[in-house]
């Protein structure tokens, strides 16, 4: 069948490898981008226009999960990388994988055919759009690029994988040639106080990462709708830049969310926008409000340094019913937000559980469908700018008998403090207690199951982290779709605790799920969706699943016999 390769990515991303021909294929590019000036680089610490790359990593596409190790592609012989930080997609540092700098050789592959510009200069200019979205649409190259990370082209472009891209920098840093992506350069930036932006701002924290965003939101990462030029924070960086994304479906135009967010009615969430302009410092500081159904709540001292970025947020509860709604958002003091209207879609998950089963209900031609995947972070990290005063005592006037003066002249410093957070949790099933015949984790088809949700939320900043509050679970007689439960948190708090509604079709009034009579013999899996657990940069969730063997049915418990003459 025809295919349709829909790119979701940005300006300087896209690459030819190993098949010189040109076979063109039908498809579409997604591709928009940024950068500006990189100012001058020295002795110690500079790079050179077209000392570039980019990562491939091939995931899933419900996910995200990588599938394949990462492979890094260049044209350029590289012998002198003295470090980088090994093969590791940003989506694993997004679940938490810590940075590791790495020593050893680095390995890459040149493609048989040379990769377009990745990242602009001013000596070399920008690229052609075009000329990528031309690449990306081709056949053979996307042939190649399964065949270097090691799939069948059938596999890869089935709509089960995507690509995941990243622009790489091969750059001299305190004397030393570096290989990282936008995110290694960040988290580094971190890890080190700061040392990279102090001396490679422009082409570290402004061309590398603007050189590749998402126009649509795809794998939990949100389109990139700041500015196109200017060095980026490291959280922006992180969370939204530096990344591309390939898709593979057949002739269905991809669904795009005109929404910001999506939450659960009755849900405590946090909205967040990225605050800029100026400097923001206890001297001069920028306030955020934010209007919310008929409400205003601000947000004062909104600190950072000039040139960088802040977040703020606020901690709200959605309403009881389900609607759209607009946020508007605006700053004082100075500095401006970079959305000034959000939209939030609130939505009731309580609405479609399963019918009643009946005694007679057939399903002869059921086959259990692919368990679903559903978006999942478990952990993320956000930053804090923290202002601290530096003094420089400046004497003046002449000696004090004649009047002169110490006077503090100096300035205001800023600490970045960075905070984590993190979900665990589990799901366990089991027959009723009320199953006269269940024996451990085996039951026969057309009993009840329980299942419990166990959920525990860490966090360095519990202020701006919720509980996860919401959980679904969904079944395989439906094909995890068509109906659903919503679970009842009977647990509350960082360690929260969620299980079944109380069933109205069940005689003793449990919390209980029933399953067809119809159902075969073999494993019974539900799949849960644990969710809202809201920080600044997003929220947190989990896919879970767990089974029971279903061996026999009900109506092997029913024993008829002639009633004994009286």
């Amino acid at each position: 069948m025809k295919q349709i390769f829909h790119l979701a990515l940005v300006f300087l991303m896209m690459f030819v490898l190993a098949f010189p021909m040109n076979v063109l294929a039908n498809g579409e590019g997604n591709i928009d981008g940024g950068g500006g000036g990189m100012g001058q680089g020295t002795s110690q610490n500079s790079w050179t226009p077209g000392m570039e790359g980019v990562r491939v990593t091939v995931v899933e596409a419900g996910s995200g999960t990588p599938v394949t190790t990462p492979i890094d592609l260049t044209n350029k012989r590289l012998s002198n990388i003295s470090y980088s930080f090994g093969k590791v997609c940003k989506i694993s540092y997004s679940k938490g994988k810590s940075l590791m700098p790495s020593t050893g050789a680095y390995g890459y592959v040149n493609p048989g055919q040379s990769l377009p510009r990745l990242i602009s200069s001013q000596s070399l200019g920008t690229a052609s759009i075009e000329a990528i979205k031309s690449y990306f649409t081709d056949e053979q190259v996307i042939r190649s690029i399964a065949g270097l990370t090691g799939m069948s082209f059938d596999a890869l472009t089935g709509g089960r994988y995507k690509l995941f891209l990243e622009p790489i920098l091969y750059v001299k840093f305190q004397g030393t040639f570096v290989a990282m992506t936008a995110t290694e350069a960040a988290l580094y930036d971190e890890i080190t106080g700061g040392s990279v932006r102090r001396v490679l701002p422009s082409i570290a924290f402004q061309n590398l990462p603007l050189s590749m965003f998402l126009e649509t939101a795809d794998l939990g990462y949100p389109a990139w709708s700041g500015p196109r030029a200017g060095v980026r924070s490291n959280q922006e960086v992180k969370t939204s830049l530096g990344l591309g994304i390939v898709r593979f479906l057949e002739e269905v135009p991809p669904e795009v969310s005109v929404y910001d967010y999506e939450y659960r009615v009755n849900t405590e969430v946090i909205t967040s926008v990225t605050v800029r302009g100026g400097q923001s410092d206890p001297d001069h500081p920028v306030s955020v409000t934010f209007h919310v159904g008929g409400r205003s709540m601000t947000v004062r001292g909104v600190y950072y340094p000039e040139g960088d970025s802040q977040l703020a947020w606020i901690r709200w509860v959605t309403p009881s019913n389900p609607q759209v709604m607009t946020i508007t958002v605006s700053a004082s003091g100075g500095g401006y937000t970079e959305k000034s209207t959000i939209t939030a879609n609130i939505v009731d998950l309580n609405r479609n559980p399963p019918p009643d089963p009946q005694a007679d209900d057939r399903n002869d031609g059921f086959s259990e469908g692919p368990m679903p995947v559903y978006p999942e972070q478990t952990s993320t990290s956000w930053s804090i700018w923290r202002p601290w005063w530096q003094p420089y005592w400046v004497w003046h006037g002449g000696s004090e008998e004649e009047g002169g003066y110490w006077c503090d002249h100096g300035w205001w410093e800023f600490d970045l403090d960075v905070y984590h957070a993190s979900l665990t949790a589990a799901m366990g099933i089991a027959p009723d207690e009320k199953n006269p015949t269940a024996s451990g984790s085996t039951l026969k088809s057309g009993y009840g199951i329980q299942e419990i949700v166990t959920a525990n939320v860490s966090t360095s900043q519990s202020s701006a982290v919720t509980p996860a509050q919401n959980a679904v679970t969904y079944f395989p007689e439906f094909g995890y779709q068509r109906f659903w439960r919503l679970l009842e948190r009977t647990g509350s708090g960082y360690s929260a605790r969620f299980e079944f509604q109380k069933n109205e079709y069940s005689t003793y009034n449990r919390r209980t799920h029933f399953t067809p009579i119809w159902y075969p013999d073999g494993s019974y899996a539900p799949y849960t969706w644990l969710m809202d657990s809201w920080t600044p940069t997003g929220m947190l969730s989990k896919n879970l699943s767990a089974r029971v063997s279903i061996r026999g049915n009900l109506w092997m418990d029913w024993h008829i016999a002639p009633q004994k003459p009286s």
